[in-house]
């Protein structure tokens, strides 16, 4: 399959295409200025890097589609080149949901703790050797390995982000993943009085809701707003609630209470407490029970 990215700069868009190309994908990228440490990466790996700028002759007719960064904008001379020749146009997360159509994706969304929560997921598959497709949308900027992507794993990973699908798309990311399994950590701010809070909470009313009939919502039932917007929901899925698990502090330490007895975390932050518990919650519906999750927590890098 032969891919063209608009806008490779953008650390999404690369780190996407890069795990294409490793799994076979034909793939060439453009952007107004290709940082010089990825165009070696590209030229090392094989990629057709290209000067800088925007080239719409590059935009051949025998692509199978184009993908766009998230800063390409719906006037992009490439982006008009590709509609005009009839190209299907996509964004990272519209592609995404392209690929993994027949997966079982499972999408960690809240304004917080999505990366903690896909970590000790990804850590906990792991140590099981459970094979995992991944794509880590948000975290550290050095952060390496952001996605994964094979043909044979039946679970594929995303932390979900609120934020436009691209220049050209306004709507949300993750609003084209179609869940079958869902996580809300939780959406509470301090900004109420915002004008604009509606509209924030609403798009996370149509995420719940695009959860696909008979899947699973997972969701932290001490925020409110997420517990309102969950439980109002008339989506025909199944809804699991989760809370800050028991724990108790000793010299330090803290210990979180499971049903062999107090287990010592590799933690100091109490908020990791409301991650674990909702990372338990979507291991079991991939497959592992409570016993095995506590077995691997043992032994969590936190």
């Amino acid at each position: 399959m032969r891919l063209h990215g608009i806008g490779i700069g953008n650390k999404e868009l690369f780190s996407l295409a890069q795990a294409l190309h490793h799994n076979g994908y034909e793939i060439s990228g453009s952007d107004e200025h290709i940082p010089e440490i990825r165009r070696t990466e590209m030229e090392e790996q094989g990629w057709e890097a290209g000067p800088d700028g925007w080239f719409p002759e590059r935009i051949t007719s025998d692509l199978d589609g184009v993908i766009l960064g998230a800063g390409t904008g719906p006037e992009n001379p490439e982006l008009l080149s590709a509609k005009e020749k009839g190209i299907k146009v996509y964004s990272c997360s519209g592609f995404l949901y392209e690929y993994s159509r027949y997966k079982t994706r499972v999408v960690i969304a809240g304004n917080y703790g999505r990366t903690s929560i896909a970590s000790v997921i990804m850590q906990v598959m792991d140590y099981h050797d459970k094979g995992l497709d991944y794509v880590i949308e948000s975290g550290p900027e050095d952060l390496k390995n952001r996605v994964c992507l094979t043909n044979d794993n039946e679970f594929i990973l995303i932390t979900g982000d609120e934020s436009p699908s691209s220049g050209a798309e306004p709507s949300p990311k993750f609003h084209n993943y179609l869940p079958n399994i869902a996580l809300l950590s939780g959406i509470a701010t301090d900004t109420t009085e915002d004008p604009s809070e509606e509209e924030r909470l609403a798009k996370y009313r149509v995420f719940v809701d695009s959860i696909v009939k008979g899947g699973i919502a997972v969701y932290n039932e001490e925020d409110g707003e997420v517990k309102a917007i969950v439980e109002a929901s008339e989506n025909p899925i199944r809804k699991h609630p989760y809370r800050l698990p028991e724990y108790e502090e000793s010299n330090g330490e803290i210990l979180l209470e499971t049903p062999e007895g107090a287990m010592p975390l590799n933690i100091s932050d109490k908020q990791m407490l409301f991650h674990l518990a909702g990372a338990k919650w979507i291991c079991q519906h991939m497959g592992i029970d409570e016993d095995d999750f506590y077995e691997a927590l043992a032994v969590f890098a936190g």
